[in-house]
């Protein structure tokens, strides 16, 4: 298969497909959220050259865009740098000013592949149908192999009143990887073109083999809701909602269902339809890593289908993955008022204002998302778990518990709402409720290894039921064997009854796990001190200085390396483990 469209100078942007993947709420008026920081583009043309490269090397996109332009204006005749001022620029979204410099590129390089994607999608926007396949046809050989271009090409037929042609198209798609991209799209463009028969025997087909895909489910749905199966169409989102519980997308469309209300389809016509090809293809590119490729292919999609929030989330995702948080917020940002996935998007900015440091601004957005969302039990979730993880446990039990009461009746994905609190309430030292919720998170998800982990350990730490403790611990482990923290619980348990050479056994493979954990190489420290190792024990605990702990830990580190370990205690009877080793 070609991906011609991606030919660069200096760099080859490939996306291997091998399956579909088309993956990846209201509130009042609001003020837009804007943490961009200011930047200044310099007089030397050799300058925003370097500073560009330097910008595209860490997808900021924004910036690599301003300072190309900056470049450009010097050597406007230069093919390398109008290619990548070109690329730079439909990254970053500025529509007008990527079409234009394609049109420039094209007259110097008239088979550069995506230049000619790009004017080829703006003429499918502007129902040019005839030229958008001329552009299309362009950028290499084997254009019929090309899963794009082919994608593209069927709907463009469906504009120009081909449906026929527009099914020989997707025909061409042969290969089984393709299969489903192949019978999704083909369901669609029997809807848009008026065969609900065909329409259905699509969607049944491919939604035999991709019911965990979102995009599918939904569009699915909506076709049964629109063909007198609202009933049947209740079911296929019920069965999502098991996969992945109150995605707000499948709230919304059940809520809908429920009310009677009319489901529009999620594709209307061919160049809607080109939009949700491009989003697909935009998707797995994110998935699977080509950052560069996936935002493209969002961009173009987003040309085509400005109001899909799963598009804006999916590209918002992966600036998110590039650790350029400004722009992931501009995008979040940009999702619709009106959108099941704004209160998510609302979320996601809280979080990522509180990754950048911007602790008051976070606090503030999620609390206002809460506040405007009074029935939504995200954002007391979300506000919540930054609230814990700022140690305001007592706050992040009152969050919790309003996120609860809002979630109705326990469910199993509950479990971890019951298994946050009661780490709030132990962290608040009030442990009978954290007892209580572990046990509730237990009773709604048995064995769940985080909170057989914490659970177990919790016990242990208090001298209780200590049976019980190990073999929660001891299958904690079992469930997650590579999992270096409840090995380090497992062993640590082992260490607190005095069982020290357990301890040192379980403790040397969960540094194997996790050799850069400072709590880890301190307890080994601590284990290889009680059997008589003090070199290696000291050794563990210089490394474990250097990891940087805790800053409370780290006094009590320092005073370990300059003193050891006073005496141990002998272990009490009651605190002994059983013989049969629980």
């Amino acid at each position: 298969m070609s991906f011609a469209f991606f030919s660069l100078p200096r760099a080859r942007l490939t996306v291997a497909f091998c399956a579909l993947a088309l993956l990846a709420a209201p509130a009042t008026a609001r003020e837009s959220v804007s943490v961009a920081t200011p930047f200044e583009v310099g007089d030397s043309p050799s300058g925003n050259y370097l500073a560009a490269l330097v910008a595209g090397a860490e997808r900021d996109t924004f910036a690599a865009a301003t300072f190309f332009r900056e470049a450009l204006r010097a050597a406007p005749k230069n093919r390398e740098l109008l290619e990548r001022a070109f690329v730079a620029s439909l990254a970053n979204g500025n529509m007008p000013e990527s079409f234009s410099l394609a049109e420039r590129l094209t007259k110097i390089d008239a088979a550069n592949g995506l230049a000619n994607l790009a004017l080829g999608v703006r003429a499918i926007k502007q129902k040019r149908w005839k030229e958008a396949r001329a552009r299309l046809a362009k950028g290499g050989g084997g254009r019929h192999r090309d899963l794009t271009a082919t994608l593209l090409n069927a709907w463009t037929y469906v504009g120009s009143g081909q449906p026929a042609e527009a099914d020989a198209q997707l025909q061409k798609l042969r290969d089984d990887a393709f299969a489903v991209f192949r019978d999704y799209h083909g369901a669609l463009v029997a809807d848009v073109t008026g065969r609900p028969d065909e329409a259905r025997k699509r969607f049944e087909s491919v939604y035999r083999s991709e019911k965990t895909t979102l995009r599918l489910v939904d569009s699915y749905g909506r076709f049964l809701a629109r063909h007198n199966a609202r009933d049947e169409a209740r079911r296929v989102y019920e069965a999502f909602d098991q996969i992945l519980a109150r995605h707000p997308i499948v709230t919304a469309a059940m809520a809908d269902l429920d009310a009677g209300r009319p489901m529009t389809p999620l594709v209307r016509d061919a160049a809607e339809g080109a939009g949700e090809a491009l989003y697909g293809l935009g998707a797995i590119g994110g998935r699977q890593g080509d950052e560069l490729a996936a935002m493209i292919y969002l961009r173009l999609s987003l040309h085509l289908l400005p109001d899909n929030g799963l598009a804006q989330v999916t590209l918002a995702d992966v600036y998110e993955r590039l650790k350029q948080y400004e722009q992931a917020i501009d995008v979040y940002d940009s999702v619709d008022e009106k959108s099941p996935l704004r209160t998510n998007a609302d979320i996601q900015i809280g979080l990522l204002l509180e990754q950048m440091g911007k602790n008051e601004q976070a606090t503030k957005h999620l609390a206002q998302v809460a506040v405007d969302n009074p029935k939504d039990s995200e954002a007391f979730i979300a506000l919540g778990n930054l609230q814990r993880t700022r140690k305001e446990f007592t706050a992040a039990i009152d969050s919790y518990t309003r996120a609860l009461e809002l979630s109705g009746k326990p469910e199993k994905s509950l479990w971890s709402l019951y298994y946050y609190r009661g780490i709030a309430y132990e962290r608040a030292k009030n442990w009978p409720p954290a007892e209580a919720d572990f046990r509730k998170a237990l009773s709604l998800f048995p064995d769940q290894p985080l909170v057989l982990n914490y659970l177990g350990y919790s016990w242990v730490d208090k001298n209780m039921n200590l049976d019980e403790a190990f073999k929660m611990l001891r299958r904690a482990v079992e469930l997650r064997p590579q999992d270096g923290y409840i090995v380090d619980s497992l062993a640590w348990a082992h260490y607190k009854l005095g069982r020290y050479d357990e301890a040192v056994k379980e403790l040397e493979r969960a540094i194997e796990l996790k050799p850069s954990d400072p709590v880890i190489n301190d307890h080994l420290g601590d284990a290889y001190w009680r059997v008589g190792r003090k070199l290696e024990a000291k050794f563990q605990w210089n490394h474990a200085r250097d990891l940087k702990p805790e800053p409370d830990e780290l006094p009590n580190i320092l005073k370990k390396i300059e003193h050891g370990l006073e005496e141990a205690k002998p272990a009490s009877a009651e605190a002994e483990p059983p013989k049969n080793g629980g």
